[in-house]
């Protein structure tokens, strides 16, 4: 029966696809007998409900074939059905190209791009242990509700791509034994053979960074090929036993096995059959050639059965534990179901720190103290950054780090645990593995680097906007100010770049006060952000009553009015971060010269896109045609914001090595330079 349930997987591959007219179903097809394999006797997961607590996790870091998954979810009931197979690739339908998180039941990540699957699985692993760590540290290791198995299907690509290679090495050094990945081994790609870019012992690799490894040959040496799940199944046991390494499994596959004319090549990668090939493939299998979409439904029901009955086997082995471990522990239980809800602790906000008005401090340093401050009142907060932990000030003090006994320096002590985490120098894993850890739930995450490594992070970073997730990016460094390290590590381009991310808060506050709201809006609002955050110190000047400036409250509405003028302002002047104090001296030295002028400033476009229109026009009147922005990157994303007749005081070059402060001169990053471009604004209004 379960071998007539794997011949309806294949068919229903070709057939999906075949529908469409595009899509991916060789890996679908060849990889069948082990998807089913996964699901129906591994897998631990409740077909009727996707996000039960006590279910292992399973992600399709080979993304393209997302029939693999599609296809076992409906043969296990789990959420979809034979139209949602028939409708593959089509607008609006529950099974689009790629996996996405939150749009088909029973998907735990968005994949597509390669290699970020395996990746974030590294962060799904990561989540299981510090969930651990965080709601049952005193049960050893295994023995917990929250322990749980992850499971990544990968192939070819993925082990090409370097964040799948990153993320592994970090995976070794976490001795996360609870991760295991199956790599289909097929040798092909788009391009055919991988013989021709790709020849390396993948499995020696991952030995070297600390994995069991196993390979698993259904291609003989003969050339004969044998679908041998009883090798597979004796893999996935031998993984599971090993608690103290990751572990890959190499399955060596014939992609779209046994497709005539078309197994083993590239053409079944990313294309349809064919009627001929679709037509042999069904005669191979003994199945109508003539059909579409015929399922065997007697394999189906078996199927789903299975499925079902494994599902109460798993309840009635984890809810009784489930259960004991709320009753013995009803604050740990409280606090796991305000995390799960997205909730913060009531009152948190009073443990936020002030700052002394009148002091520069850069506004790195200031997250560091907001995050110190914090770390007691928000236990579910953690994260670190890609080696660079006194630069970006990630460091909560005190706290252990995240690492197996072994690891830990003398530096940075830790536990399993812990609460510190050490990427290394790999920002595209730490992305893709904040991702996994934001999607799983179960924490709240942060990681950083300097602002000018987003670029190596973008793909990752794109990708939490598209699901939406809470993960918060700490990019210090932010601007020339970096100074003597050069035009490499000046950020120039980039706050255009993740400015045009959708979904992406980027929010570059101007001072410590507005960095402590920042962190407030941030774990508030939970939706994907960036703090952007200044190198050198800036002034924090007193607010509130008297001091003539607004408070700092007003970052959570994206722009405010920080400073004002008598009556209707004649320009209005806008900048963000280290540049807004360049705005409020201007603001006085256009007084002196009789103009009135409003400052305004503008910590995050996102969020202030996203308040009402009212609000909108009270801080930026339509009939003030006069504005100037000011800040140092290229001025592109404040053109909607200046206008027609607007003018932006900005940098669009490439930096140079030399002191911060000298680099603002050179390039006119002051506030003589906003003074001039309001005249040349006001100019442009009277013509």
């Amino acid at each position: 029966m379960d071998q007539r349930a794997v011949t309806t997987a294949k068919v229903l591959a070709a057939d999906a696809v075949e529908k469409t007219g595009n899509g991916h179903p060789g890996t679908a097809i060849s990889l069948a007998p082990a998807a089913y394999l996964l699901f129906q006797q591994h897998l631990r997961f409740d077909p009727s409900d996707d996000r039960w607590l006590g279910r292992d996790r399973f992600i399709l870091s080979a993304g393209h074939t997302s029939l693999t998954q599609y296809i076992q979810l409906y043969l296990a009931g789990a959420g979809l059905e034979l139209h949602d197979l028939e409708n593959l690739r089509v607008f609006g339908s529950r099974t689009p190209g790629h996996p996405e998180f939150g749009h088909t039941p029973g998907i735990e990540l968005t994949t597509g791009p390669l290699g970020t699957g395996l990746a974030a699985g590294v962060g799904f692993a990561m989540s299981a242990r510090r969930a651990h760590g965080l709601f049952d540290p005193e049960t050893p290791m295994g023995r917990s509700v929250f322990d749980h198995d992850v499971y990544v299907v990968a192939g070819d690509g993925c082990m090409q791509e370097g964040v799948a290679s990153e993320a592994a090495s970090l995976a070794g050094t976490q001795e996360l034994g609870n991760l295991t990945v199956i790599c289909d081994d097929n040798h092909i790609s788009i391009e055919d053979d991988t013989n021709i870019a790709f020849t390396e012992d993948v499995l020696a690799r991952y030995e070297a960074y600390g994995w069991q490894v196993q390979r698993v040959d259904w291609l003989g040496a003969d050339g004969s090929y044998d679908e041998d799940v009883r090798a597979l199944d004796e893999a996935l046991r031998a993984a599971k036993a090993d608690t103290a390494r990751p572990s890959i499994i190499a399955l060596r596959t014939i992609i779209g096995w046994p497709t005539p004319g078309k197994e083993n090549t590239g053409a079944i990668h990313g294309s349809k059959l064919g009627s001929d090939s679709l037509r042999g493939l069904k005669e191979r299998l003994g199945v109508d050639p003539d059909a579409m979409f015929a399922v065997d439904q007697e394999a189906v029901d078996h199927a789903r059965a299975n499925a079902a009955l494994r599902a109460r086997e798993a309840h009635a082995e984890w809810d009784p534990r489930f259960e004991a471990w709320q009753a013995a522990h009803p604050d740990r239980a409280e606090l796991l179901d305000r995390v799960l809800s997205g909730r913060m602790p009531e009152g948190w906000e009073s443990s936020l720190p002030t700052f002394e008005a009148g002091k520069s401090l850069a506004t790195r340093a200031a997250s560091g103290q907001v995050l110190n401050a914090i770390a007691e009142a928000v236990p579910e907060l953690w994260g670190g950054s890609a080696d660079l932990a006194g630069s970006n000030n990630t460091l909560m003090k005190g706290w252990p780090s995240f690492l197996p006994e072994d690891r830990t320096s003398a530096m940075f002590p830790g536990n399993p645990f812990g609460r510190n985490l050490h990427f290394g120098v790999r920002e595209f894993a730490m992305a893709a593995i904040m991702n996994g850890i934001a999607a799983d739930g179960l924490s709240r995450v942060y990681g950083g680097t300097f602002f000018v490594f987003s670029d190596f992070m973008r793909g990752a970073v794109r990708l939490a906007a598209l699901m939406d997730l809470p993960v918060i990016h700490v990019w210090t460094h932010d601007s020339v100010g970096v100074g003597e390290d050069g035009p490499t590590h000046q950020p120039i381009e980039h706050l255009a770049a993740c400015r045009a991310i959708p979904g992406l808060a980027v929010v570059r506050p101007a001072d410590a006060e507005e960095t402590a709201q920042a962190w407030r809006a941030v774990l508030e609002q939970r939706h994907p952000a960036a703090l952007v955050l200044s190198r050198q110190g800036l002034p924090n000047p007193a607010r509130g009553e008297g001091t003539g400036l607004a408070p700092a409250t007003g970052v959570a509405r994206g722009a405010y009015v920080l400073s004002d003028c008598e009556g209707t302002p004649d320009v209005i002047l806008m900048g963000s971060g280290s540049e807004v104090q360049h705005a409020l001296a201007a603001q006085v030295l256009l007084a002196d010269q009789g103009v009135a002028a409003r400052v305004v400033s503008v910590p995050c476009m996102e969020w202030f896109g996203q308040q009402d229109e009212e609000y909108r026009e009270s801080v930026l009147p339509a009939a003030v045609r006069a504005r100037v922005s000011v800040e140092a990157g290229i001025a592109m994303p404040w053109r909607s914001w200046v206008g027609d007749a607007g003018r932006s005081v900005s940098i669009e070059h490439f930096g140079a090595s030399g002191d911060g402060q000298a680099l603002f001169d050179a390039y006119g990053i002051d506030a003589p330079h906003v003074v001039s471009a309001a005249h040349e604004s006001l100019d442009a209004v009277r013509a």
